[in-house]
């Protein structure tokens, strides 16, 4: 199966040398997102947590355009501009997979794109 190139209007535009999202051998390998509001350039208002829900409904949106969801994720690698944002971050990402968790890593990262709080990646599986 060839790779397949994922693109939504539910996740903010790829503005580089990048895809929001691809599809290879049966897993769906999202971009980092960070809390970008799509369709703007505008970076989501209120905090981390704010941006953590913005990170993971655009994570959604490029997961649902490929045919996934957010219980078909099976890893995300997740970088914070501040490690201590740790417990406020957790909150709100442990409400979006209910059930099993994926696994995950967690890094505190010196700088990140935009000035942005978060980024996250997952990894998921296609689902038929």
């Amino acid at each position: 199966m060839p790779k397949q190139v994922v693109s939504t209007e539910n996740a903010p535009a790829a503005v580089g040398a990048y895809s929001q999202g691809i599809i290879a051998n049966g897993f769906v390998f999202t971009a980092g997102q960070v809390p970008l509001i799509p369709g703007t350039s505008n970076l989501a208002e209120g905090g981390i947590e704010a941006q953590t829900r913005q990170v993971m409904n655009n994570i959604k949106g490029v997961l649902e355009a490929s045919g996934s969801s957010m219980s078909g994720v099976v890893k995300t690698t997740v970088f914070l501009a501040d490690i201590n944002d740790f417990g406020a971050f957790n909150a709100v990402y442990g409400q979006y997979f209910v059930g099993d968790p994926p696994a995950r890593t967690t890094v505190q990262a010196g700088a990140l794109p935009i000035g942005a709080l978060i980024e996250v990646e997952a990894i998921a599986l296609l689902e038929s």
